[in-house]
């Protein structure tokens, strides 16, 4: 037995309760067996004999409890896990109980009968307790928390059993869980803890009816997209919030929880309510128009998709380097991803000739740019990778979308484009000041701007992204500093936000929505925390290069106004033009020198012009 062992066992409640428990269920259950021996004669009893044998037994209980991680928390309390290492365990001491009692001790003090009788009443008792304690405690925690939206599952299998158990687990996940339907006609009266399978897929809009579902989980993630394509339609049909649980390699790696479902209330993380624009006007704007849209894979480009596609655009072209990304994106919109659309198109926006060849082909007449790099700390590492995206890859849109008459183009920015002192606050605000310098003094019209967001919450590698992940994996929850504060907005208000700027926005503005005060991240960690048993640990990491402790919206020269919505500031940034940041690189021609020149050569000569350690604010010089 480690020391470490040891301290488990005498600093832990539950396991002090536990072990006391077992150690009676075998003082009762030797006395019960001794009767039972001796036909209820008890006056056959040798009382020496039963003292003599239950401190071997307690010591034996304890040692080899431990030993199989009975008393060290290592199985969660009344599981099959932990039942099925009580069962060994019982089976070792019987097995030692007898060996001593028949070989090693002069005077047998109990009939050898007697301790098998006792092994099976103990280990009867031992599970019975944990069953009803288990019970007990599951009760409670349905009874506790909101649990006001009724849950229909689609699937009785592992995945079903797994998130029901979650969910009864969890009194802050909002669900309760009230039938289950599967297709597997060996599954029907089945009941998963205490929650039945009523029917098949089939009966799905029924059993909405009948059990009064609220959501919609889909619990079957063995499915291929041909064989769940027919189910999501059914489910659609019911126009109900639709769920689903991770695909199986990620349930064969971890145990599903509720973050693996829930949809985290942004009242919670935000402190305030979400703000709702009125896009009445955004209907109008994008009904029937040929959209493009950079980024369309990521969390903020996924999203703005979904919301274009739902005004029924002429076309809908969606971009993006990663395949996985656009796969996602075209299961969120279209229900099957077979990757044949012609709207999906697999390009990287810093190839100037494959970018031409997609705006030549389906001559957009709005662009949605949210394309980026974001990562502050990575992108400190490594500076020109920073430019080639955020600057040179939103150039050659913007290039584009000049030359061929595009109408709109809306460039996704960042707080941290304001007052910024980073390179991802640098490279972002070099892409506002072109987006706003893009059409001075040409015949060409049209409405260029720019939209700033704060953290986004539930975006990939968001703060909320990333406690899930510290939640999940059982690690501590990071925070740079306790003081450290942020502008904090849903994706949806993120993308409310950028559909409305692209109506009401007018050129070289950058748009802010305005939502109220910043929040702490160590507030939002302690919410995470307390939300887990037992509270998870917060770690303070300090603050990384480049970051700030509090982040702005509005940079300490610039000047909002809200002409149109009380919510939406309006920003005129200074005008970078094309051939000033090209003539201050020394890139005279532009196109000609990144098609020709090697990746070396280009990554040289832009580290040294991003270089953090010189004079960074050069770049984004007002003069």
């Amino acid at each position: 037995m480690t020391k470490l062992q040891i301290n488990t066992f005498i600093g832990t409640k539950r396991t002090l309760i536990q072990a006391t428990y077992d150690i009676l269920a075998w003082i009762i259950a030797l006395f019960v067996g001794i009767i039972i021996r001796y036909n209820f004669q008890l006056h056959f009893l040798d009382w020496y004999a039963i003292a003599y044998i239950v401190p071997i037994l307690i010591l034996l209980q304890l040692s080899i409890g431990m030993l199989m991680g009975l008393y060290t928390g290592k199985w969660r309390f009344g599981s099959f896990e932990e039942v099925g290492s009580l069962g060994k365990s019982l089976v070792i001491i019987t097995i030692l109980t007898f060996l001593l009692d028949a070989t090693l001790m002069h005077k047998r003090p109990v009939p050898l009968g007697s301790i098998l009788i006792s092994a099976a009443l103990a280990f009867l008792i031992m599970a019975t307790g944990r069953w009803f304690w288990r019970a007990r405690t599951e009760k409670q925690l349905l009874s506790k928390g909101d649990r006001s939206k009724n849950m229909l599952i689609l699937g009785a299998g592992e995945a079903g059993y797994q998130i029901i158990s979650a969910i009864q687990r969890d009194p802050y996940c909002g669900y309760k869980p009230i039938a289950i339907l599967d297709d597997d006609r060996n599954k029907q009266n089945l009941q998963l803890m205490g929650v039945p399978v009523v029917g098949t897929t089939n009966d799905i809009q029924n059993a909405v009816e009948r059990f009064n579902a609220d959501v919609i989980l889909i619990a079957i993630p063995s499915l291929s997209t041909v064989e769940i394509t027919p189910i999501l339609e059914k489910a659609r049909l019911t126009k109900l919030p639709l769920l689903a649980v991770p695909q199986t390699s990620a349930l064969l790696q971890d145990a599903i929880d509720t973050f693996d479902i829930q949809n985290i209330n942004p009242e919670e993380i935000l402190g305030r309510e979400p703000i709702v624009i009125n896009d009445d006007q955004v209907k109008d704007f994008l009904t029937g128009k040929r959209v493009l849209v950079t980024g369309a894979g990521g969390s903020i480009g996924s999203e703005i998709a979904r919301q274009v596609a739902k005004y029924l655009p002429n076309e809908l072209i969606l971009i993006d380097r990663d395949e996985s990304g656009l796969l996602n994106t075209q299961l969120s919109i279209e229900g099957h991803g077979d990757l044949l659309s012609k709207s999906l198109v697999l390009a990287d926006i810093r190839d100037t000739e494959q970018i031409n060849t997609i705006f030549k082909n389906t001559k957009p007449e709005i662009v949605f740019h949210a394309a980026a790099l974001k990562h502050l700390t990575l992108l400190e590492r490594y500076p020109c990778e920073a430019w080639k995206t955020n600057v040179i890859g939103t150039l050659n849109l913007l290039n584009l979308s000049k030359a061929y008459n595009v109408s709109n183009f809306i460039n996704i920015s960042t707080d941290k484009a304001a007052d910024p002192t980073c390179v991802l606050g640098y490279s972002k605000r070099i892409a506002e000041r072109l987006t706003a310098g893009i059409l001075c003094n040409e015949e060409n019209s049209g409405t260029y701007v720019s939209v700033r967001f704060g953290n986004v919450v539930g975006s990939r590698g968001s703060v909320l992204d990333i406690f899930k992940s510290q939640v999940k994996s059982k690690k501590p929850l990071t925070v740079t500093d306790k003081d450290v504060t942020r502008y904090i907005m849903s994706i949806p208000e993120a993308v409310r936000l950028v559909t409305q700027a692209a109506a009401l926005g007018r050129h070289g503005e950058v748009l802010v929505l305005d939502i109220g005060t910043p929040v702490k991240i160590y507030d939002i960690a302690k919410h995470f925390a307390a939300r887990q048993n037992p509270p998870h640990e917060i770690v303070i990491t300090g603050l990384r290069k480049g970051e700030k402790l509090h982040e702005t919206l509005i940079g300490e020269d610039e000047v909002g106004q809200r002409p149109f919505h009380e919510k939406i500031i309006h920003i005129k940034v200074p005008r970078l033009l094309k051939d000033e940041l090209l003539n201050f690189v020394g890139l005279t021609e532009f196109n000609k020198t990144l098609t020709n020149m090697s990746d070396s050569d280009i990554k040289t000569l832009l580290a040294n012009f991003c270089n953090v350690d010189s004079e960074p604010k050069l770049m984004i010089s007002d003069t």
